[in-house]
């Protein structure tokens, strides 16, 4: 009775050892996804044959695909299957970044795990067709975890990239961050104007005051205060590249009297008279959790009393233990946000909002107001997406094939995560209080939409 069990698994074994890569795939492809009929993407196998759905094309580019997306069962490991060039995806990128809804749920079933793992290991071991992941490669930093010298090497890895390669497809102003869609209509050079004008009507921002901007990327919003709002701006940012371009826009539109881009760390800041008003946009995901209590610091020491500090920043779930066997297992096997963490924002970490009000406030600001914008990056992201889709061929002339599919996966998968709430985008404004608790804040946001 007992040594039935063990002939049908060594049966079964066998019977998968010997089916044919093409079969062994489709199986695979109906146990993670459901059969073709009712997918809503289709597969294209490496001999042409497709079956499935309209919404996008997974194409299979060789019989040991599968294998090399799924062994090891991680995120990690499928998005470096797409930097290879093991699998393509052909049409909406942010519709196949949901597929990891699916796969969540067949990985919190070991059961189900080991039949995938069977048939996987049963595919060809063969190698990509081409090394499409040239040019693409995970950064080495030495050091301590956010010390100002590796924090320094995990930004340039971002940001230098190269300033022709971020003009592909950011808009004119060269603004990096969540843009702003009063409409939800605009195009991103509008939409990004809209973004600067409601951060400094937020910082109600009066000419001759003093702004100083941490991480202030390409210098997009200290140009647009000082034309618009006549301020003194600084702006510091760890990007060498990131500061030639801004010096340069500076002084082009005559603003050097106004303007000055600084190549330091923020925790480096100093200044024997306080500024009016402190900006962050973009920046605070760089941070580091450990560093929340200097960098709040320092913006508050930055900033004279009635002052006011706005805080741009993406901001994780909460979180919290697995609740189930089946969750603990999905978050031990494909560790969401790897992929990004490894190729596009190394050491960068999430907060939820409620962490980052609460070290806001320890460090003496109070906070005024708190807005989630998630819907109005998963709209940033998805033009972001199109402008370089459509530069695909003066991407990979710039930067390679490698790094165009990083930020090509790594924005069309965000602009998902936004778009159903995995991540918010969280603008708070923080106060400094004058002399008995004094605010310098109108009653109402009315003036905001004026």
């Amino acid at each position: 009775m007992a040594q039935a069990p063990i002939r049908d698994r060594k049966a079964s074994s066998a019977d998968t050892s010997s089916r044919a890569p093409k079969a062994l795939s489709q199986s695979i492809l109906t146990a993670l996804f459901g059969p073709p009929e009712t997918r809503a993407f289709a597969v294209r196998y490496w001999d042409g044959t497709t079956e499935g759905g309209p919404a996008f094309t997974l194409i299979l580019r060789h019989p040991g695909a599968l294998r090399r997306m799924f062994l090891p069962p991680s995120e990690l490991a499928l998005g470096e299957a797409y930097l290879r060039d093991d699998y393509d995806i052909e049409g909406d990128m942010e519709a196949a970044a949901s597929l990891s809804e699916a796969i969540g749920d067949r990985l919190r079933s070991p059961r189900l795990l080991a039949h995938l793992a069977r048939q996987l290991l049963a595919l060809p071991v063969d190698r990509a067709p081409h090394g499409a992941s040239d040019g693409a490669r995970s950064p080495h930093l030495p050091g301590t975890r956010h010390s100002p010298e590796r924090d320094a090497r995990a930004v340039r890895y971002h940001y230098d990239v190269g300033n022709d390669f971020y003009a592909l497809w950011l808009d004119a102003n060269m603004v990096y961050s969540c843009a702003y869609f009063p409409t939800g209509t605009e195009d991103l050079d509008a939409a990004q104007l809209a973004k600067l004008e409601y951060i400094c009507r937020k910082l109600r921002l009066r000419p001759g005051e003093r702004l100083l901007d941490i991480g202030c990327g390409w210098g997009g919003l200290i140009r647009y205060a000082a034309e618009r709002y006549g301020v003194q701006a600084l702006g510091v940012t760890l990007s060498e590249r990131q500061a030639e371009w801004a010096r340069a826009r500076i002084s082009a539109a005559g603003l050097d009297d106004r303007c000055r881009v600084e190549v330091r760390d923020y925790r480096t800041l100093a200044a024997e008279t306080p500024f009016d008003k402190v900006v962050s946009v973009g920046m605070f995901e760089h941070v580091g959790r450990a560093q929340l209590p200097t960098y709040f610091a320092t913006a508050f020491r930055m900033l004279r009393p009635g002052g006011l500090f706005l805080n741009h920043g993406i901001a994780g779930a909460l979180g919290g233990p697995a609740k189930s066997v089946g969750q603990w297992t999905f978050n031990r096997l494909w560790k969401p946000g790897q992929f990004i963490w490894t190729y596009v924002f190394p050491d960068g970490e999430l907060v939820p909002p409620r962490e980052a009000i609460t070290q806001g406030e320890l460090a003496g600001f109070e906070t005024r107001d708190v807005e989630n914008l998630r819907e109005h990056y998963a709209l940033t992201l998805r033009q972001w997406v199109r402008r370089l889709e459509t530069r695909h061929e003066a991407a990979v002339a710039l930067v390679g094939e490698g790094t165009y599919r990083v930020w090509r996966l790594y924005m069309a998968a965000s602009a998902y995560s936004f778009a159903v709430g995995r991540n918010s985008l969280i603008q708070t404004l923080f106060s400094k209080p004058g002399p008995q608790g004094a605010s310098e804040l109108p009653l109402t946001r009315a003036d905001l939409y004026s």
